[in-house]
């Protein structure tokens, strides 16, 4: 039971805030409809494009939708500029919560050295920043090997953006605001002048902030009070978890009904770990990056929603050229009931439907 106690503080139990949680990033029984407000509604989609069973934001959007979902739709809305990237996918009406943080860039005073070594660079390189705009100015959209690479001083890094002096200049262009994503042609992303692609409204740093933290806690629903900047929502405690929480007063004593969904590794609900780990007393790791061997679940393993709780992970990949979805193993972290393996299977059936392929189990 969730209740204001003494100094209008929540007491919840974990499941109540469980609940909060997967009522916030809408997968609880009562299905949104909307590509458009289903993104509104979480603030922000990645658009990751590892796609060993779908890209990340398709699966996000068909675990909310369902299988009228169509990765058409979410293509279309970018072409069209219905929703744009920055930081993920979003909702025009946000791009101007984030124009005077960009209008700062790399920060506010002191910076730090790393915003200072990012600010010199960008500097030494600004005959490459004015070529760039220009080529863009005259001709934009294009994509990025259209665009032209005069920079002076390359990009170091011990990773794989080393010398990718490019790639990093329009990365930092886009946190300037001067650039922006424009949709795609075939798989190539298109640059173009943000003052093309962005409304022209721009709310004060501090005001946009404050409405950036009110709209995560609406999307994430409970959150940490340290990672809640400006306190929006109101204090929780959690039974058996120490410390303060924040929650999005607005969902409290809602009646809860559950289904079962199979996520992207990338979804909100599971991509801050130790939240995940806290709330839903679940253990998981993105392991594409390990070698086979060291893998306990799998490449892209989803996570295995059932009602309020995280159940197992599905090991699966997309073989589109054979048609079929094949299935390595679901991990189960308790044995499954009757009902949640039938859950279970049914949701992958409906996977596999979706993506237009067979399942077969290997």
């Amino acid at each position: 039971m969730i209740y204001a106690a003494e100094m209008s503080v929540h007491r919840l139990s974990r499941a109540d805030a469980r609940r909060l949680a997967v009522r916030a990033q809408l997968l609880d029984a009562e299905r949104p409809t909307g590509l458009i407000d289903v993104v509104r509604r979480l603030t922000m989609v990645q658009n990751d494009p590892t796609a060993a069973v779908a890209r990340s934001a398709d699966l996000v959007l068909w675990g909310r939708l369902g299988s009228s979902y169509s990765p058409s739709a979410l293509r279309d809305a970018l072409d069209e500029q219905a929703l744009l990237e920055l930081r993920g996918i979003r909702v025009p009406e946000d791009i101007a919560l984030y124009r005077a943080e960009m209008a700062e860039w790399p920060g506010r005073p002191p910076l730090t050295d790393w915003q200072e070594d990012l600010r010199e660079w960008v500097d030494a390189n600004g005959d490459c920043r004015a070529d760039v705009l220009a080529r863009l100015r005259a001709d934009g959209p294009l994509s990025l090997r259209e665009l032209p690479d005069t920079c002076v001083v390359p990009w170091r890094s011990s990773g794989w953006t080393n010398n990718r002096n490019l790639s990093k200049l329009i990365d930092f262009m886009v946190q300037r605001g001067e650039v922006a994503a424009a949709g795609r042609r075939g798989a190539e992303r298109l640059w173009d002048l943000a003052e093309r692609i962005y409304p022209d409204e721009v709310v004060p740093y501090e005001q946009a902030l404050a409405t950036r933290g009110r709209r995560r806690l609406r999307a994430l629903g409970i959150a940490r009070a340290a990672d809640s900047p400006g306190a929006p929502g109101e204090p929780a405690t959690v039974d058996g978890l120490k410390g303060e929480w924040r929650v999005d007063p607005e969902l409290l004593g809602q009646p809860f009904a559950g289904r079962t969904v199979l996520l992207s590794p990338l979804d909100r609900l599971v991509y801050d770990r130790k939240r995940m780990t806290e709330l839903f007393e679940y253990e998981y790791q993105l392991e594409m990056y390990k070698p086979v061997a060291n893998r306990r679940w799998g490449y892209w393993a989803m996570p295995i929603l059932h009602g309020d709780r995280l159940v197992g992970k599905l090991d699966a990949t997309a073989d589109r050229r054979a048609g079929v979805l094949r299935v390595d193993a679901v991990h189960e972290d308790a044995p499954f009931s009757r009902a949640t393996a039938t859950a279970v299977e049914g949701e992958i059936a409906a996977l596999a439907g979706w993506l237009g392929l067979k399942v077969i189990r290997t």
